[in-house]
C-alpha cells in the first residue's frame, strides 16, 4: 500500500463523518485530525496535550500524507472536536470497516467494558459493550451504555450493526435474554448463553436436568474435557456435558432456537488448594460438547486480548478525557489502534513491544497504518 492510496482511505474515512464546524472555524481537516490521532495513540498518547505534542515531533512523517498547512491543531482544538463529533456516526463507519474481515468459523464474544476514571461532574464513567472476534482478536463494533443493566438494550443495536451469518455469537448471564436469542437466530448465527438467576426458574430446572442421574443415563450427555497447568502449582479442569434439551424445557421457557443445555464443572487446584464450580448454558448449536467448550473458553480472550490490553497497555482505566463525546469517540479510535496494531503484529511481537517501535521508526508507523484498508 503506497502513500496515496492511505491518504485515499483515510479521506473516505473523514467523507464519512459529519463536520460539526463552522467553516471559519475549520484550520484543520476532519482527515487530519483523525490521522493525527489515530497514530498518536498507536504510539501511546495518552491526552489531548499528548497528541498535540507527537504532532510536532513527527510533523514532518504526517506531512508525507496530508499538507497540515495549518500545522498540528491544538490540545484544545481536539479536545473542542471530539466532544463534539457525532459518536453514533463515528462508529458506524468503525462497524463498516471491519466488516470487510473475512472469517471462517467466525466467533464472536459480546461483552462490557467500564472505563473507570472517565467519569465527570455530571455524567458516569464510559461503559462500553464490545463485539470481539476472538480468533483474529480484533474489535467488530461497540455501543455505549449508561450502566451494566443497560447492556440488555445495548446489545440488539450491537448486533444490529454486524454480520453474523455462521458465526457463533457468546455474550454473559446479563445478555441472556428471548429478544436477543431470536435476533441472534433470525441473523443466521448460532448463540451460547450463561445462565445465572435472571431468567426465572430456567436456571434451576437447567441445573436440576443435570443433577438428574436417571435421566442422564438415558440421554448420555456428550462430554469434552480440558486440562490446563503451570509450573506455578496451578492445575485447572474443565469437564463439559452437552445434552439436548428437554421438551419440558422448551415448552415450560419457549426459548427461540434453542438446542441444546451445557453444563461446565471447573475444578482448580492452586498450591495445593481445591475450588469447584459449577455453570450452566443454553445454545442453539446441536449438543457437541467439544463444540460448544471450545466457543465458551474463547469467549474469555475478550477480557484477555480486548480489556486486559486495553487496561495494561493502554492504560484506559486511567483516562482522563472526560467530557461530551469525547470519552466514546476516544473507545473507538483505541479500538481502531487496537485492531491495526493486532493485523501488523508478528508472532513474537507483544502490542507494547509494537506501539513503542512505531512511535521509534516511521516505517514501523507506515506499516501499521497501511493496515485501515485491510480489515
Amino acid at each position: 500500500m503506497d502513500l496515496e492510496e492511505l491518504r485515499e482511505s483515510f479521506e473516505d474515512f473523514s467523507d464519512h463523518l459529519p463536520d460539526h464546524r463552522l467553516e471559519r472555524n475549520k484550520l484543520h481537516r476532519v482527515e487530519e485530525i483523525l490521522l493525527l490521532t489515530l497514530t498518536a495513540v498507536i504510539c501511546g498518547a495518552e491526552g489531548w496535550r499528548d497528541i498535540e505534542r507527537f504532532g510536532k515531533a513527527k510533523i514532518d512523517f504526517l506531512r508525507q500524507i496530508f499538507p497540515y498547512k495549518n500545522g498540528i491543531s491544538s490540545d484544545d482544538t481536539l479536545r473542542r472536536f471530539f466532544r463534539a463529533l457525532d459518536p453514533k456516526a463515528f462508529q458506524g463507519y468503525f462497524a463498516s470497516w471491519a466488516k470487510t474481515i473475512q472469517l471462517p468459523n467466525l466467533h464472536i464474544a459480546v461483552d462490557g467494558k467500564v472505563s473507570r476514571h472517565t467519569f465527570d461532574d455530571d455524567q458516569n464513567p464510559l461503559h462500553m459493550v464490545s463485539a470481539f472476534a476472538s480468533d483474529c482478536r480484533l474489535v467488530l463494533a461497540q455501543e455505549k451504555v449508561s450502566d451494566k443493566s443497560n447492556e440488555i438494550t445495548a446489545i440488539p443495536s450491537l448486533l444490529n450493526l454486524l454480520d453474523l451469518e455462521r458465526a457463533i455469537v457468546t455474550i454473559d448471564a446479563m445478555g441472556c435474554q428471548r429478544e436477543i436469542a431470536q435476533m441472534i437466530g433470525q441473523k443466521g448465527s448460532d448463540y451460547v448463553l450463561s445462565l445465572k438467576g435472571n431468567q426465572g426458574t430456567l436456571h434451576e430446572d437447567v441445573k436440576l436436568i443435570f443433577k438428574d442421574t436417571a435421566l442422564l443415563q438415558e440421554i448420555t450427555p456428550d462430554r469434552y474435557q480440558t486440562i490446563d497447568g503451570s509450573e506455578h502449582g496451578r492445575l485447572e479442569e474443565r469437564s463439559y456435558r452437552a445434552i439436548l434439551c428437554p421438551e419440558i424445557i422448551k415448552t415450560h421457557h419457549e426459548w427461540p432456537y434453542l438446542k441444546s443445555l451445557v453444563e461446565v464443572v471447573s475444578r482448580r487446584e492452586i498450591k495445593g488448594k481445591v475450588s469447584q464450580e459449577e455453570r450452566y448454558y443454553i445454545t442453539s448449536l446441536e449438543p457437541i460438547a467439544k463444540k460448544i467448550g471450545t466457543a465458551i473458553r474463547a469467549h474469555w480472550a475478550i477480557e484477555n486480548s480486548l480489556h486486559w490490553i486495553l487496561d495494561i497497555s493502554f492504560r484506559d482505566d486511567e483516562s482522563r478525557i472526560r467530557r461530551g463525546n469525547a470519552p466514546e469517540n476516544i473507545a473507538i479510535i483505541k479500538h481502531m489502534a487496537l485492531n491495526m496494531l493486532q493485523k501488523a503484529k508478528g508472532k513474537r511481537d507483544s502490542i507494547k513491544q509494537m506501539r513503542k517501535a512505531a512511535g521509534w521508526e516511521n516505517a514501523q508507523l507506515l506499516k501499521i497504518l497501511t493496515q485501515i484498508s485491510q480489515i
